[in-house]
C-alpha cells in the first residue's frame, strides 16, 4: 500500500506521516523543500521523539519523497497513490491541486481502484475546499469520472508540533497527545483503516470541539501572552491569572460545543483541563510568534474566535473573555508575519473600529464588534507608544 503525502514538515513528518507509515504504507512526501526532499530520498527514514519524560523515539521507514513543484512526478505519484493526504495549510491546497487533478486523470485513464484524499489542515472542511480546488483544473467529464472513483473525507486533526531546530533535518519532536478524525461517512465501502484515526460518521461535532478549545485556547494564550511580553507559550501558562483567563475563554466555548452538540459537561471539563496542560508541556518550547501567526485569519467569520462567540450570543451568552482575546488579537504585531503588517497597517490607516468590521465581517452596531472594542480601547490604553 502507497500513501503521498504533501508536505513533509513538521506536521507531516511527526503526525501524519508517522501514523501512514505504522499503519503499513509506503510513504512518499512531497514538499517544494529541496533540502528536505533530498534527505527524504537518500535516507529512506527519520526519528519521531515524544516530548514527554520517557523522550521515546519512534523510527519512521519506508518513506521517499518528490519534488513538489514537478507535476509529471506528483501526477505519477497520484496515480499509483492508494491514499493521498496532506499538511500544507489550508492557503496552499490551491497550489497543489493542478498536480493532483493531472494524477486523477491519470487514474481514470487507467481504470484505476477508488482513491480517499484527506486534507489534514486545521481548517472547517479543508477536504472539501482541496475538492474544489481539484476539480477546478477537471473538465466536466474527468469530474463526472472523479466523483465515481475519488472521494474527499474531511477531518480534524491535533497535535502540537512547535517550530524547531535540529543539526538532522529530519528528526522532529512532538507532543505525545494527538488526535486524526474522518468522516467516515464520506469514505467508499471496505476502506483500509489508519491506525490512531477516530472514523465518526458526524465529524462536525469534533471539529468545533478542537477548533474552540484547543486553537481557540492557543491563539488566546498567545495573544494575552503576547501583551504581557512573553515569548512561549510555555512562559505565558506559567503566570496563573493568564491560564485563569484562558480558562474563562474555554469555558465559554465550552458551554458553547457542550449546548450545541450534547458534549458530557464533565467530559468536556476534563477536555479543556488536558488542553491546558498540553500547553504547560515543559518539553515543547512553542513561540508565541508562531502560535499568534496569521491573526487576520484567525479573527475571521468561521475561524476560532469570531465563530464560537457568535454563536455564544445565539445562545444568549456573553462572550467577554472571547471579545477580549479578539481585542488583543488586533494588538498582536509581529514584523515577520505578513498578515501582522497587513493588521497593524489598517489599524494605523482605518483605525480599530474599521478594521475590525474588514477582516471579521461584523459590523459596527453588532454586538460582538461592540464588545471587541470596548476591550480594544481598554487594552490599546496599556501598549507602549
Amino acid at each position: 500500500m502507497k500513501a503521498l503525502h504533501f508536505g513533509a514538515g513538521n506536521i507531516g513528518r511527526g503526525f501524519i506521516g508517522l501514523l501512514l507509515s505504522r499503519s503499513g504504507y509506503d510513504v512518499v512526501f512531497s514538499d517544494v523543500n529541496k533540502t528536505l526532499v533530498e534527505a527524504l530520498r537518500q535516507r529512506g527514514e527519520y526519528t519521531v521523539t515524544l516530548a514527554d519524560d520517557k523522550q521515546e523515539r519512534l523510527a519512521v521507514t519506508g518513506v521517499t519523497a518528490i519534488d513538489g513543484t514537478d507535476l509529471e512526478a506528483v501526477a505519477a505519484a497520484v496515480a499509483e497513490a492508494d491514499l493521498v493526504t496532506t499538511a500544507v495549510g489550508v492557503n496552499i491546497l490551491k497550489h497543489i491541486a493542478a498536480g493532483i487533478a493531472r494524477g486523477i486523470e491519470r487514474r481514470l485513464a487507467a481504470g484505476a481502484g477508488p482513491l480517499h484524499l484527506i486534507a489534514c489542515e486545521n481548517a472547517l472542511g479543508g477536504s472539501a475546499q482541496l475538492k474544489t480546488h481539484v476539480y477546478a483544473h477537471l473538465d466536466e467529464a474527468a469530474q463526472r469520472g472523479a466523483d465515481e472513483v475519488c472521494a474527499f473525507p474531511n477531518a480534524a486533526v491535533d497535535r502540537i508540533v512547535p517550530i524547531q531546530h535540529h543539526e538532522d533535518p529530519l528528526a522532529v519532536t512532538v507532543e505525545p497527545f494527538y488526535e486524526w478524525a474522518v468522516d467516515a461517512s464520506a469514505m467508499f465501502p471496505g476502506f483500509k483503516r489508519v491506525e490512531g484515526v477516530h472514523y465518526v460518521d458526524d465529524l462536525t461535532p469534533y471539529i468545533e470541539r478542537k477548533l474552540f478549545t484547543v486553537n481557540t485556547g492557543h491563539a488566546s494564550a498567545a495573544y494575552l501572552g503576547n501583551l504581557l511580553g512573553y515569548d512561549t507559550i510555555q512562559q505565558a501558562m506559567a503566570d496563573e491569572a493568564l491560564v485563569g483567563e484562558v480558562r474563562t475563554v474555554l469555558e465559554e466555548t465550552g458551554a458553547v460545543v457542550v449546548r450545541k452538540h450534547g458534549f458530557d459537561p464533565a467530559a468536556h471539563q476534563d477536555y479543556i483541563e488536558t488542553t491546558l496542560g498540553r500547553f504547560r508541556n515543559p518539553h515543547l518550547t512553542d513561540e508565541i510568534a508562531r502560535v499568534g501567526r496569521s491573526p487576520i485569519r484567525k479573527l475571521s467569520p468561521n475561524d476560532r474566535l469570531v465563530s464560537p462567540a457568535l454563536q455564544a450570543l445565539a445562545q444568549g451568552l456573553e462572550p467577554g473573555a472571547l471579545a477580549k482575546v479578539m481585542a488583543a488579537a488586533l494588538c498582536f504585531d509581529e514584523p515577520d508575519d505578513p498578515e501582522s503588517v497587513e493588521l497593524q497597517r489598517s489599524l494605523r490607516e482605518k483605525g480599530a473600529a474599521e478594521t475590525l468590521t474588514a477582516y471579521s465581517s461584523l459590523q459596527p452596531d453588532h454586538p460582538l464588534h461592540r464588545l471587541a472594542m470596548m476591550q480594544y480601547e481598554t487594552l490599546a490604553a496599556r501598549l507602549p507608544g
